[in-house]
This record gives C-alpha cells, structure tokens and sequence, in this order.
C-alpha cells in the first residue's frame, strides 16, 4: 500500500523541503499566492521557504483560474498530473470550467533509460530478461508518467507490448502524497469556503485510486474481466494477458497491430467500411453501459484500434468503471426524459440522480431544464448531439449547485466520447437513434416476470426483516426510557428572526409597564405630599417622575431606531 501520513510539520530531509519548495513556488508561478499567504505555510517552514513566498508570481493574468491550475500541475509532474486527471472525473468536487481545463491534462514524459527498465523486469520476474523473452526492444514505443511500453517476444513466439513501471515511481508519489496531505490539512484549517469540499478526504480518496492504477495487476483483471464479459462476440478482440511474466509493475499483453479509429485515411484505404465499424463501435460501448453496467472510462482515439474485417480492439484498461443495476436505470431515464423532451420528468431524475446540500429552488430548476430542452425541441433527431447536450446538463446541475455522482459522469463521458469519434467515421451519425433500443430494452427489462417477482420478493424481505426488528428495537427504547438514559435533542432552524423579534416585543411592553407604574406611583406620592417636600412638592414623587420621563424618552428613541411605532 501507498504510504501517506497526515503529517503536522515538514520532514527535514533534503528530499521533502526542496520538493516542497518546487511545489509552492509553481503555485506562486502561476498566480496562487494568495491561496498560499492564507494557508499561513510559514508557520512550517524553514527561513528559505519564507523568503520565496515574498516574490512575486510572473504575470499571467490574461489566463483564467483553471488554466493556470492546469499548467501548475502540469509542471508538478506525475502526482499532480494524476491528481488532475481524476479530478476532472468530480464534478461532485470541483466546478465544470475547471473539469473541462484539467482533462486535457496529458502525462507524455520522455522514456527512462533502459537499463533502469531492464532492471525493474528482472527484479519483478526473478529472472533475466533472456529467460523470459526471446527478444525485448531497447527503445520504448510508448511512455508515460507512470510507466512505459516495449515490444517484446516471448519464448513460444507470441509478440507482446510490456508495459514496466518507471523504478522509483512509487516512492516520488508518496512524498508528494504526504506534502499533499499536509496541505489539504491547512485548507481545511484556514480556507473555510474550499473546506467545504474537504480536502483530506478528496487526497485519501485519490491516494486510493493513485493505489489501483500503479498496480498493474488490477488492469490486467479489467482486461481479462472485459474478455469474459464479450466472450464469443465477433466484432470485438481484448488483447490477450500474460500471467506468467506479469506482476503489480509489468504487465504483459498481446501485441495488436492495427489501425487507430482516428486515422479515417488509413481505414479507407485498408478498405474497411466506416458506418460499420461506427455502428459496431456505438453497440459495443452501449452494451457496456446499458447492460453489462462494466465499461472502458477512457474511449479516446488513441484506445480504439480496427483490426481486419472492421474487428475493434480496446487497448488501455486503466480506467474502467462500474455501476449498479440502480445507477444504470437511473441514467437510462434520464437520457429517455431528455429524448423526450419531457421537463418536469428530467428535473425530477436529475433531483433523484444527485446530492445538494442546500435543496434547489425546483420551480427555477424546471425553468432552466425547460429552456435547455428548448434549445433542441425544433431539431431533427438525427441533429441532436447527445453528447452535447448532456455536458450542457452538467453545467446547468452546476449552477444550481447538485453534485452529480462520479459514475454518472463517467457514464456521459464515455458516452460524449464514443459520439466523437462516431462523428470523426460519419458526420451523419445518430447516436439517439442507436440508443433508443437499449432504453426501450432496458425499461423492458423491468416488466418481465422474473425481474417483477425479484423485486416483490426483495421488498417482501425487507419488509419481514422490519417486522422482525421493529418490535425489539422499540423495546430498547422503552428500556432506554425508563433508565432514563434516552435524551432527545431538538435544533429549531429559522425561527432565529421570529425569536428575536418575540423577545423585542416582550421587552418594550415590559418597559412599557414598568413606566406606567412609575408614573401612577408618582402621582399618588405626589397627592399625599410624603416628605421630604420642596416648594409643597414630595421630592421622592420627582424624582420618579423624572425616571419615567427619562425611560419613556428611551423607549420612544429606540422604537424610532427601529423604524416603526
């Protein structure tokens, strides 16, 4: 496992400050130094530390706020990059301008040396590279951040891609981990209004996807779990893995010589026909979604290859998801409301689909989808993009401030990205039209008999389970009572304004008493002449006159204030 303490001061060591230092100082590079003075980092740091962040950051103030995160990360290298790429996946975190920036984030990085490569291999295989392949290429054809690709032989002649984790990979991502935790501990601390989005469970999340994707093995089983799911499917080919030279850093995986769908030249020459691979790609990728509720996350170009007889082949197993049975009826709903163009039906989806922590204002929400489905109500089918118009759905559940779940999202931008490259095949392409069976199937599904007779009996369950429950638990309470041991809080929200207005009222009308009696006391001290007397007058009935003269004036003062009577 990753190791991540929530550590409270810097680590002396060389390695950690100067890394710290190069983090901060990219921040103040590309115009965060506010964010940076309000984290109060000086605190924890040594005397150099506090002198950079005196400088001031370069100009870049024609970029906007997501660009600028985007090109700081960028420059962080692998961590920061990775941070990026899964963020960009939250719109449950963080607003869609900077969803939109922070996926173009790309990990691209120039190749390691080979013999530190080499000796990854031999260390993970317990062999050399001569025992376990025939041949193994020198020179990359591939690289990232976190790994790099090979091509390679095996032993009984399958030619194979081998993907080795970069050496020392591991240990770089805990300690920027570690300076991350640390700097989300100081958010939370001191930046109230990005606190809200709690920063220390967003790095103990990513720090466990950053966890799965550096074990190669997890991809391996997506791989092979993909191959069982289309097992027998003609038009689809997952690549073959390689258990016995594979580990938890090198994965060893056929070798697909294709072509990529994006190269539509290529495709025509070979002579392959471009509305059936379309047509093939688009059901392949539904069948993910709507029935198998396990599918590729990341369906860009460069994952798509077209072998003979317009056969796709999925390559980049990293980013797979999964949804529930639930989840899937949920989205399918919601692209039928808004096929449909059915409003009140899309607002209710979208209210039942998210999370909020204040509850929207639904007439203003039904409103806007209204004006969003109005957008496209006049167009032909065929026109309308489903893609498009679910981003768009995006941003209008982002205004309304609803956090729409991370499987959900992943869903539409699968969904946005296979109709892309279906479009880049065939501008003509109607991705409503070849969704349309798989909603009707999917709500088919729920009427048959079998599904119906699940759901009773489910319900039926749970609701003996109650019955069964009920009666003890309200035992307990009644146990809980008589030891009186049972304490019940209650919170009033809103009445604020109403009690302080309450405790006004009541205060001016005892003042208001209070004043009267003065007055009637006075006057009855003043009538029997009590002594001592001045020119006849009792004083005592002055001086009591005067304090209700004196209290009324306040009184009279404070309601004016007030502005009312």
């Amino acid at each position: 496992m990753l190791s991540m303490r929530n550590i409270g001061s810097i680590g002396r060591t060389y390695r950690h400050l100067n890394r710290y230092r190069q983090i901060l100082g990219v921040f103040l590079k590309y115009g965060f130094g506010d964010l940076v003075e309000r984290l109060r980092i000086g605190a924890y740091l040594e005397i150099g530390m506090r002198i950079l962040l005196r400088k001031k950051p370069s100009t870049v103030e024609k970029l906007s706020r997501a660009e600028r995160l985007r090109m700081a990360l960028a420059e962080l290298g692998t961590t920061y990059i990775k941070l990026g790429q899964i963020l960009s996946t939250r719109p449950d975190l963080i607003p869609m301008e900077f969803i939109q920036e922070l996926s173009k984030l790309q990990d691209k990085v120039p190749p390691t040396h080979f013999d530190a490569i080499q000796a990854v291999v031999v260390s993970e295989l317990g062999c050399s590279l001569e025992e376990a392949f025939a041949s193994f290429e020198p020179v990359s054809i591939a690289s990232a951040s976190i790994g790099q690709v090979h091509r390679a032989v095996l032993k009984t002649g399958e030619p194979v891609a081998v993907k080795v984790q970069r050496p020392g990979i591991r240990k770089i991502i805990e300690v920027d981990l570690e300076i991350m935790m640390h700097l989300a501990t100081l958010v939370e601390r001191h930046i109230p209004e990005l606190a809200l989005h709690r920063p220390v469970k967003v790095v103990e999340e990513f720090a466990r996807t950053l966890e799965k994707e550096i074990d190669y093995s997890m991809e391996a089983g997506h791989m092979e779990r993909f191959a069982r799911q289309f097992e027998g499917e003609a038009t689809l080919y997952v690549p073959r893995v390689y258990p016995e030279t594979s580990t938890g850093r090198v994965l060893t995986m056929e070798f697909i010589d294709g072509i990529k769908v994006s190269d539509v030249e290529a495709l025509k020459q070979a002579g392959m026909d471009l509305k059936e691979i379309n047509r093939r790609g688009a059901n392949l990728f539904l069948q993910q979604i709507f029935e198998h509720g396990f599918f590729h996350a990341d369906p860009h170009p460069g994952n798509i290859f077209v072998l003979p007889g317009e056969v796709l082949c999925l390559l980049d197993f990293g980013m797979a998801a999964s949804v529930d049975q639930k989840t899937r009826e949920d989205f399918v709903d919601l692209i039928d409301s808004v096929a449909c163009q059915d409003p009140a039906i899309t607002t209710q989806i979208l209210l039942k689909i998210t999370d909020w922590d204040k509850e929207p204002e639904i007439r203003l929400l039904e409103r806007d989808v209204a004006d969003f489905l109005g957008q496209h109500i006049y167009k032909p089918l065929k026109d309308i993009r489903i893609g498009k118009m679910l981003q768009q759905m995006l941003r209008l559940v982002a205004r309304h401030h609803l956090r729409i779940p991370p499987d959900i999202f992943l869903m539409i931008k699968a969904l946005s990205a296979v109709e892309g490259v279906a479009l880049m095949l065939d501008p003509e392409f109607d991705m409503i039209a070849r969704i349309a069976p798989y909603i009707a199937k999917a709500k088919m599904k729920r009427l048959q008999p079998g599904r119906v007779g699940r759901d009773m009996l489910r319900a039926g369950s749970d609701l003996l389970e109650f019955a069964k429950k009920f009666p003890g638990e309200m035992l307990d309470i009644v146990r809980l009572i008589r030891r009186e041991k049972l304490s019940i809080g209650f919170e009033h929200r809103g009445l604020e304004t109403m009690l302080a207005t309450h405790d006004q009222i009541s205060n001016r009308l005892a003042f208001s008493i209070i004043i009267a009696a003065l007055i009637i006391g006075s006057a009855l001290i003043v009538v029997s002449q009590i002594p001592p007397l001045i020119y006849g007058i009792s004083l005592i009935g002055i001086m009591l006159f005067s304090a209700a003269a004196i209290m009324g004036i306040w009184l009279l003062v404070a309601i004016l204030k007030k502005g009312s009577l």
